[in-house]
C-alpha cells in the first residue's frame, strides 16, 4: 500500500524545539516532491514547506527561519525540524505526497 506515517509530535513550551518524521512506503520516495501541511483547531489546511528532489526547500512565511525540512532517501523518511515554537504553531501536522497524507501528528505549544 502507498502510505505516509507521521510521528514525533508532542506538547512543548514556547521557544521549544521538536523533530517530526514522516516514513513513506509503497512508492519511490526519492522521486517524490514532499510537502508538510498543518491544520490548527477550527482553521483550514496551511501549507508549511515543500522539498524537491534535489533537496531544495521552500517555506511558508509563518515558519520561515524557524522550521527546516529535510529528507533521508535511504530511510524513506521526511523530516521537519521545528524551532522557536510559538502557541500559534499548535496544529496537526501532515506530510503529503501529491494529496496522500497520513493521520498526522499533533504539536501543541503552550505554557
Amino acid at each position: 500500500d502507498v502510505q505516509v506515517t507521521e510521528s514525533g509530535g508532542g506538547l512543548l513550551q514556547p521557544g521549544g524545539s521538536l523533530l517530526l518524521s514522516c516514513f513513506a512506503s509503497g512508492f519511490t520516495f526519492s522521486d517524490s516532491y514532499m510537502t508538510w501541511f498543518r491544520q490548527a483547531p477550527g482553521k483550514g489546511l496551511e501549507w508549511v514547506s515543500g522539498l524537491n528532489l534535489r533537496g531544495t526547500a521552500f517555506y511558508g512565511d509563518s515558519v520561515k527561519g524557524r522550521f527546516t525540512t529535510s529528507r533521508d532517501n535511504a530511510k524513506n523518511t521526511l523530516y521537519l525540524q521545528l524551532t522557536n515554537l510559538k502557541p500559534e504553531d499548535t496544529a496537526m501536522y501532515y506530510c503529503d505526497k501529491a494529496g496522500l497524507r497520513g493521520q498526522g501528528t499533533q504539536v501543541t505549544v503552550s505554557s
